[in-house]
């Protein structure tokens, strides 16, 4: 793996994740803690380990990718997964604003879609780069398509 795609992708990522953080329920206190949940809720404590893991999955593998498209002299597919990938980390860090910051529960379930769809799109372009590659991605959308079905019910729980 090249150092300097892993050190982009994890710089990317970890900018996004400073950036969702930003807007967390720690720094809107209470406000969370109030919801309604659904059985389903996972404990907090599940939430930062999904993540740390998920994000550090997602630097890993989109730099092997990239490395991959460029290796089989395939750059416009290495251009465009930098581009999905920074569209994508845009919508996660977003995500975190709809819904901790500004309380819209509605806009996050949406968001919540969006980066499931971006998320799978991700995996669909490792696929190409290397089959192996996707499924070490596939983490990722399935958590975020868990993440839509947990946005929509605390939208339904709280209207």
């Amino acid at each position: 793996m090249n150092k300097s795609t892993l050190a982009g992708t994890a710089l990317a990522v970890t900018a996004a994740a400073a950036t969702g953080s930003v807007a967390s329920p720690n720094r809107t206190p209470g406000w969370y803690d109030r919801l309604r949940k659904p059985s389903f809720q996972p404990p907090k404590a599940a939430f930062p380990i999904a993540w740390t893991s998920l994000y550090a999955d997602i630097a890993v593998t989109s730099a092997n990718t990239i490395d991959r498209f460029r290796e089989d002299g395939r750059d416009a597919q290495a251009s465009g997964y930098i581009a999905a990938l920074g569209v994508n980390l845009a919508i996660n860090a977003g995500w975190s604003w709809l819904f901790f910051r500004y309380h819209k529960l509605g806009g996050s379930v949406l968001g919540a879609a969006a980066l499931t769809a971006s998320s799978a799109d991700l995996v669909r372009r490792a696929v190409d780069a290397d089959p192996r590659k996707g499924w070490a991605l596939l983490p990722y959308p399935l958590w975020c398509g868990f993440a839509t079905v947990l946005a929509t019910s605390l939208w339904r729980l709280n209207r």
